[in-house]
């Protein structure tokens, strides 16, 4: 018998379930319909599923925390007042994102525009003359690790190095999630090189986002300046290579897929390159590369007639947001002239993505370098790879044929 009554007996979402990680959807689809608040007995969690819930969540921190971890095999009873930026609620987060947006400017951004039209060139001029290639192996994954190590200051030497050591960070395992061994090492490998470089920037400044960090200031609580801690720096640092990384090759693997799935648009793209923008926020709403964030409630709160207790275990399901009818006409239906106001890919609030303007330029350009080279391509589904985590979905490998 369900927790929550009139929660259908047959109706399961499990997060770490191998069989949904080719199409969730038909599931989410039924749990905005019959299960708006579902409630899962074997992981302990509640899931919210529609827009309306999802945003209102993101917009009030103070009942749906993040400092108790944000990935569901990592959520604790006990909340952490150190660390990384998204598992910290104000005061804390409110410092440290403010400390940080220094750092990450729009200038600094913008500067990166011409290096990420450059590197997509050379990175798809390098595939020339080739039947096909792997367009996430061999571009999608290759470009975000590159340019984040551009923003940082990793030396050219060492990119290899770190983009092997995020793949191990997202590595999975059965039962385990997330929590197992490579990924815990992948994770230390990265806080000693990160904390390394860090300490250099502090004896040798440079002009890169490392060295904007270790010098960054605002007031303090007694009204003296306060900068980053060298450990604060490195968690920030790792956030920003493991997400910044992951979710904008997860995006373009996406977009490989997709528009090969809807070669009518893709061709509207090659006539009309325009309409790339609007269609890299299309690509967000319809599959979001990090469909599920977690929260923990600080406070009960009632929605549809469900009362969810304190203290539990939350899972936004920004996936399913996106395709909530109840949002979006023809929800199902991928269209790059879609006109819609906003999607929660990014999240929202306190929390919005600070790297969500280097995506979208990411996404942007990439797609720009893509379709000037590349009419059409098909997509070899038989060896393509998907990877998914509880907080993460996409593709690790997908071989093309252009």
């Amino acid at each position: 018998m369900s927790r929550v009554p009139g929660q259908p007996d047959d109706l399961r979402w499990d997060p770490f379930d191998e069989s949904l990680k080719d199409d969730p959807h038909p599931v989410w689809k039924r749990l905005r319909d019959e299960a708006p608040v579902y409630y899962d007995e074997q992981y302990d969690f509640w899931a919210l599923s529609r827009f309306e819930d999802i945003d209102r969540a993101h917009r009030d921190p103070q009942r749906y925390s993040s400092a108790h971890s944000t990935v569901l095999e990592s959520m604790t009873e006990e909340a952490q007042t150190e660390g990384m930026m998204i598992f910290l609620d104000p005061p804390e987060h409110t410092a440290l994102r403010r400390l940080v947006s220094k750092a990450f400017t729009p200038r600094r951004v913008a500067e990166l525009e011409h290096e990420i039209r450059t590197l997509c060139a050379g990175l798809l001029d390098a595939q020339q003359g080739q039947n096909g290639f792997d367009y996430v192996q061999d571009f999608g994954a290759r470009l975000p690790a590159t340019v984040i190590a551009m923003l940082l200051g990793v030396p050219p030497s060492d990119r290899e190095d770190v983009r092997h050591h995020i793949d191990g960070l997202f590595h999975i395992e059965p039962g385990v999630g997330m929590g197992n061994e490579m990924s815990m090492q992948s994770a230390g490998w990265l806080f000693n090189y990160l904390g390394e470089l860090i300490k250099e920037r502090g004896e040798r400044p440079q002009d890169d986002m490392l060295t904007d960090l270790v010098q960054a200031e605002i007031p303090g609580n007694n009204g003296t300046p306060r900068r980053l801690t060298p450990e604060e720096c490195t968690a920030f640092g790792i956030l920003l290579v493991s997400a910044g990384t992951e979710t904008v090759a997860r995006l373009l693997g996406w977009a490989g897929l997709i528009l090969a799935d809807h070669p009518e648009q893709l061709a509207a793209l090659v006539e009309d390159p325009s309409l790339i923008p609007n269609a890299v926020e299309e690509l967000l709403r319809y599959e979001s590369p990090s469909p599920v964030q977690g929260r923990w409630l600080t406070q009960e709160v009632e929605l549809h007639g469900q009362l969810i207790p304190a203290n539990s275990k939350v899972l936004l399901l920004t996936g399913s947001a996106g395709r909530d009818e109840r949002v979006y006409p023809e929800a199902d239906q991928f269209d790059i002239r879609r006109n819609f106001r906003l999607h929660v890919a990014f999240g929202y609030g306190i929390h919005f993505c600070l790297g969500a303007a280097l995506a979208r330029m990411e996404g942007k350009i990439a797609l720009e370098e893509t379709v000037k080279r590349y009419k059409t391509w098909t997509v070899d589904k038989e060896h393509s790879v998907p990877l998914h985590t509880s907080t993460v979905r996409g593709y690790q490998q997908l071989p093309i044929r252009v």
